[in-house]
């Protein structure tokens, strides 16, 4: 059999990543503090589903925790939505993120971090540990301004 290189290339074609970012560099927010972060996180969310379904995004950021992007990742119901780390960790890799943020709501408006919200956050960490990406805080939005940062109280 011969190999053709002209017809492989053609057939699965060449990769290119680019970034083009909206803002200018020095204009990008940066993030001291889950009180930073809630700034950024707070305009991800789709305000009129707040009360109503679990919604999860996540900020990327460079090594100057400086944002690089964020994004409305995942949506669920009530009581729940389904986070899969591994297009967390594809897209983290993909930015070439140095650290993130992930941030969910509870539509109760209860700020009290469930079993699953911990594990998730344990499973999320150790999985971004193994490519050297950070995972500086999850936080849990609540009613009125509210959150719960697992940073702040030294869960992370």
């Amino acid at each position: 059999m011969k190999f053709n290189k002209l017809e492989i290339t053609d057939q699965i074609g060449e990769l290119d990543v680019v970034y083009k970012y909206k803002a200018d560099k020095k204009n990008r927010p940066i993030i001291r503090s889950s009180n930073d972060a809630i700034q950024v996180i707070e305009k991800l969310f789709k305000v009129d589903k707040l009360g109503l379904q679990e919604q999860f995004v996540v900020v990327f950021l460079n090594r100057a925790n400086r944002v690089i992007g964020s994004t409305h990742l995942f949506s669920g119901g009530i009581t729940s939505t389904v986070v899969d780390i591994r297009i967390v960790v594809a897209t983290a890799l993909r930015l070439v993120s140095s650290a993130i943020i992930v941030a969910h709501n509870h539509p109760s408006g209860n700020l009290s971090q469930s079993v699953e919200d911990k594990k998730l956050t344990q499973k999320l960490k150790e999985a971004l540990d193994l490519m050297e990406i950070k995972l500086l805080d999850h936080i849990i939005l609540g009613h009125d301004q509210e959150y719960y940062s697992f940073a702040d109280t030294g869960e992370i």
